[in-house]
């Protein structure tokens, strides 16, 4: 890792963007152990959910996001979405080239399983997009740690989270279909595998008990990119300016949703996505 000189970008905001309110639960974790780090935040609402999206797609909403967070004098981009961090983390490096730092949230869950799980058996939960680009498989086989990866796609989740479905008998109905699958069996930990997937933590744990970790990714990103910051010299140690939301598409549920996260009154700026 190359280290970063310190300049005036270390006061400049963070860029998050997600496909909709899952990329809050990193934003909301960022936020508490980053506290004075100004957020820019984007929720691409017009196109969720990402993880049934081509490729291409995903990859043209990215650049398009990534653009607008740089026009915002962003000094780095977080992708809080682990499809797009599939699809498009390597795009949007080359794209942002030096205008910018870039981080997903893949990398960080990798790491942590190399120190925490060799030799151990983890399940994974994620959209279509990230179990079929086996982007977890690549990177945990490369550790060379014999972690066995045993995944399975869940494509109802993320529109069952975004309509608000996390806490009754239609979720939970839905979340043990999937997790009754023999794949998800005899694990020592899952991992959630989308950024939506935190809302329904609980109801994931309850289902494996406490013998099983479930592993929540924002946490993790959260304090990986406190220690890039820090390594890079990044941290702001300025004034920080106020946290700022966008999307793409209005949607009730993710202004509650905003409000629920960082526990105040919020404006969301519509940007349409052409």
């Amino acid at each position: 890792m190359q280290k970063l000189k310190m300049s005036a970008t270390s006061s400049a905001p963070i860029g998050i963007f997600d496909s909709g309110i899952g990329g809050l639960t990193v934003a909301s974790a960022v936020k508490k152990e980053l506290p004075n780090e100004q957020l820019i935040y984007f929720g691409d609402t017009a196109h969720l959910p990402y993880g049934d999206k081509s490729t291409a797609a995903i990859q043209a909403y990215s650049i398009k996001i990534t653009q607008l967070l740089l026009n915002r004098g962003c000094k780095l981009i977080l992708i809080a979405c682990n499809s797009a961090s599939a699809a498009s983390y390597d795009l949007v490096r080359e794209y942002v080239e030096k205008k910018a730092k870039v981080l997903n949230v893949i990398d960080p869950v990798v790491d942590y399983l190399r120190e925490h799980y060799p030799g151990k058996t983890v399940g994974l939960i994620g959209t279509k997009q990230t179990v079929n680009s086996q982007v977890y498989q690549h990177k945990v086989k490369a550790l060379n740690q014999q972690i066995t990866l045993n995944s399975l796609a869940t494509p109802l989740l993320v529109p069952m989270i975004e309509e608000g479905f996390c806490n009754g008998e239609i979720s939970q109905k839905i979340i043990e279909q999937y997790l009754n699958q023999p794949v998800l069996q005899n694990l020592d930990a899952i991992i959630l595998g989308c950024t939506h997937y935190p809302l329904i933590k609980s109801a994931i744990q309850n289902y494996y008990g406490p013998g099983v970790e479930v592993i929540d990714s924002s946490e993790i990103v959260a304090r990986a990119l406190n220690a890039y910051l820090g390594y890079n010299n990044l941290y702001n140690r300025k004034i920080k300016g106020t946290d700022h939301f966008m999307v793409s598409d209005y949607t009730d549920s993710f202004e509650s949703s905003t409000r629920q996260f960082f526990g105040k009154s919020i404006h969301l700026e519509l940007v349409p996505m052409n």
